[in-house]
């Protein structure tokens, strides 16, 4: 583990959850529209710069900034889980953590990986 990681536990996950809920409210997401939040994951990560670029260039545009967060949160949620992997911890939040981290993991291409690989 890195001087910087450390462990995170159940009420980690559960405000970072919490948190991704409300944005998810306040950006309309639909955590059972698959699409929806794929869409959003690949966005999270591979526009997130853009997406900050626009947040600090229109301050006052609420849902470029919930954007924003919501990215800035996918990151933590994904380093939370990885963390807590590296010491032999299952770290996950409720239905919305779930749905995002799953997207997230597609849209990467890990969670395809994972699957091909658990196949052979």
């Amino acid at each position: 583990m890195s001087g910087f990681s450390r462990l995170y536990d159940s009420r980690d996950a559960a405000e970072i959850e919490t948190r991704i809920k409300q944005l998810g409210v306040a950006l309309a997401i639909d955590w059972d529209d698959e699409s929806q939040v794929r869409m959003l994951a690949r966005e999270a990560l591979f526009h997130s710069q853009e997406a900050l670029q626009q947040s600090s260039q229109h301050p006052q545009d609420y849902r470029q900034r919930a954007k924003t967060e919501l990215f800035g949160l996918a990151a933590l949620m994904m380093q939370t889980m990885a963390d807590s992997a590296e010491g032999g911890m299952h770290t996950h939040g409720g239905a919305a953590w779930k749905a995002f981290s799953r997207a997230l993991l597609h849209e990467s291409g890990l969670l395809d990986q994972k699957d091909s690989s658990s196949r052979r």
